[in-house]
């Protein structure tokens, strides 16, 4: 998607002092069957401009298969649109010299919050039936804290979301109500396999509620 200049300006000002890097735009058809909303970029993402192409990526497109869908069905974006990085010291075992790393790392609330005006404008002109978050942080920007994966994970939930106000210095709730199904991260598997079969269930009833519309 292509964003009027103001509003990346804006966002660029308001993530000035965190450890962000990169821009990568939500990616997908402006009437799509279903939104994704993840986490943030990762390393891969911030080079090749695509949304979900690292190993999640891979485990995302064959969710979507299973309900006969493809990444040109949906329109896939996140949270935060920059990588969130951490800075490390460790010691290189081959050459046993000290090395910099900058590892990915979960979003903190401030930069989710920094970045919620991309995700207010998508959400207000991508027309979809459907939001399906993946992993608390999309869950939880939309819906708020008291929502987890683990609680609500396959779940419709019909309800206002979370957005920014007219000043943009706090969230209100929408007048409007959406239909949300929070999933697991794609890559929830690569840490716990006791969870795929859960996984491939949430995205079957994913796959129902886009057949009743």
């Amino acid at each position: 998607m292509e964003y009027p200049e103001s509003l990346v300006s804006e966002v660029r000002q308001r993530s000035i002092g965190f450890k962000l890097e990169g821009f990568v735009p939500g990616q997908g058809p402006a009437r799509p069957k279903m939104m994704i909303i993840g986490e943030a970029p990762g390393r891969k993402e911030v080079t090749n401009f695509i949304p979900f192409s690292g190993q999640a990526g891979v485990e995302l497109m064959n969710c979507l298969e299973s309900v006969g869908l493809s990444r040109s069905d949906v329109y896939i974006t996140s949270a935060v649109r920059s990588r969130p990085y951490s800075v490390k010291e460790r010691i290189n075992k081959r050459t046993g010299e000290t090395e910099i790393t900058t590892p990915n790392r979960t979003p903190t609330a401030r930069e989710i919050f920094a970045h919620a005006p991309i995700l207010d404008y998508e959400i207000e002109n991508v027309s979809t039936p459907l939001i399906a978050t993946v992993g608390n942080i999309g869950l939880q920007r939309l819906l708020g804290k008291d929502y987890t994966i683990t609680s609500f994970h396959g779940q419709i939930i019909q309800h206002p979301i979370q957005r920014l106000n007219a000043s943009h210095d706090a969230y209100i709730w929408t007048e409007e109500s959406y239909m949300i199904i929070p999933l697991y991260h794609p890559a929830a598997i690569f840490y716990n396999r006791k969870l795929q079969p859960v996984i491939e269930a949430d995205w079957q009833n994913v796959g129902k509620v886009l057949s009743s519309f």
